[in-house]
């Protein structure tokens, strides 16, 4: 496993993917090798532009790729339900819940949330059980969401999920990506033996625009400066940093509630098992979140669906 790249992904011709966030960045980078290997790969993106320019961008890399664009607002739960309502494959084999949103301003999503926790977890969480009967359809689907080594800054607190009582930034990137974990421990607990594999990975820290579109959006040119400074030093590449990702989704005997990332320090090289913080892991917790993302997101799961 220490020498596994994306030459090492088994075939996916006849498989069904779906990336969010995959307009850019890692995003991009999973669904392009997706798509080399022979998946039919939706591209769920938030801006329709871009989105049909990365399947452009794409096709022109991999001129036999078998992409397609699908809008998807992860901040707007309408959308989610639009995306879900309008699926037209009967079979999904792989969720890649990739897209995210990184110590960005406050702000809230359509549905009143502080945006990252909406995001970052919120929408993922009720997109996957929107999905979850074309997931069923598929066997040995897995569902790969993307958290990060920043989950260790924070925990969540479920008395201020809003963070209502005092925003700050990376408390809560950290607390959305604890959510994510959560959300893969519990995910594979309830699927059982004929649910999908749920599996978490993170990138390490790999150079993509997400460190740098908070302080661009705040006009904080010297932050945004000094971000771009590390990403081109210190940083591996947006294509090293997909790799946990793509190997936690084709990788054979990939057992359920695993986490997976760079094996040099969290921080860069091919894949390996992640350490993660053990609240991440703890099923009361795990349960209650559930719980909670299903009021917050009026999404209930089934053992078939989320309606």
């Amino acid at each position: 496993m220490s020498r596994w790249n994306a030459a090492d992904i088994p075939d996916q011709t006849g498989r069904t993917a779906v990336v969010t966030g995959a307009n850019s960045g890692l995003g991009y980078v999973t669904a392009r090798e997706l798509a080399r290997k022979g998946a039919h790969v939706i591209l769920a993106c938030r801006d329709e532009t871009r989105g049909n320019d990365a399947a452009g961008r794409l096709r022109d890399e991999v001129p036999d790729a078998h992409v397609e664009f699908g809008h998807l607002d992860l901040g707007n739960l309408r959308s989610v339900r639009e995306f879900a309502a309008g699926f037209g494959p009967e079979r999904l084999d792989l969720l890649v819940n990739n897209a995210g949103v990184m110590a960005p301003p406050y702000g809230t999503t359509a549905d009143g949330f502080e945006t990252q926790f909406g995001v970052n977890h919120l929408g993922h969480f009720a997109l996957t059980g929107l999905l979850l009967p074309h997931l069923r359809a598929a066997p040995g689907a897995r569902v790969v969401t993307v958290s990060s080594m920043m989950h260790a800054l924070a925990d969540l607190d479920f008395a201020d999920l809003n963070s209502e009582r005092g925003y700050r930034r990376w408390i809560a990137y950290g607390r959305s990506k604890t959510a994510n974990l959560l959300f893969t421990h519990e995910l594979a607990r309830q699927a059982g033996t004929d649910g999908p594999i749920a599996v978490a990975a993170h990138p390490g820290y790999a150079a993509t625009n997400l460190q740098t579109a908070g302080p661009r959006a705040e006009g904080r040119r010297a932050v945004e400066r000094v971000v771009e400074i590390g990403n081109r030093v210190v940083a591996q590449s947006a294509e090293a940093g997909a790799l946990p990702t793509l190997y936690a989704a084709t990788a054979p005997d990939i057992r359920p509630g695993t986490f997976w990332g760079p094996s040099f320090l969290m921080w860069r090289g091919a894949p390996a098992p992640s350490w993660q913080a053990a609240r991440t892991r703890n099923d009361t917790t795990a349960h209650h979140l559930w719980h909670t993302s299903e009021q917050l997101t009026a999404t209930k799961w089934t053992a078939t669906k989320a309606t």
